[in-house]
């Protein structure tokens, strides 16, 4: 298959988002790294977003609450090439009415190839990253002659 390469720029978009079991373990990671994440473009989904620029005193962008839509929303920022980073402090073991928006939004993060945090140990060492301050070429495969195939197009 074939790939494309799409730039990560040093300041990185970043969406925040934590399931309700979550919220006070994402606001404590993101106050220990606020110097750091006050260098990137923030992003929220409704709730946490709320909390953390209360809390944090930073600008955060923030989408309507998961359960809302907002998985979605994140979700199509990434297909649009508008957020580079997600870090996404979700509770497993919770029934959650708006599930399979979680599962879309981790397979989105997968297709394109962003880095995706799911629990405190994996940001930690995603955000302590040198790459965090650097650009980053991000390889993205091309699906799209798989996906004409499956719906019969033809190739040209």
């Amino acid at each position: 298959m074939a790939t494309d390469m799409i730039k990560m720029e040093k300041k990185k978009r970043i969406a925040l988002i934590a399931h309700d079991n979550k919220k006070q373990h994402l606001l404590e990671w993101a106050k220990f790294n606020r110097e750091l994440l006050s260098r990137h473009q923030l992003f929220a989904t409704g709730t946490t977003g709320q909390i953390l620029a209360t809390e944090l005193g930073l600008e955060i962008q923030r989408f309507q609450s998961g359960p809302l839509g907002g998985d979605q929303q994140v979700g199509a920022k990434i297909a649009e090439g508008e957020l580079d980073f997600v870090i996404f402090f979700w509770d497993p073991l919770e029934p959650h009415p708006h599930d399979v928006d979680v599962k879309a939004l981790l397979r989105i993060a997968v297709v394109y190839n962003i880095p995706i945090a799911c629990n405190r140990a994996s940001a930690d060492f995603m955000i302590s990253s040198h790459l965090m301050s650097e650009e980053y070429q991000r390889l993205v495969v091309d699906y799209k002659p798989g996906i004409k195939r499956v719906e019969g197009e033809t190739k040209s």
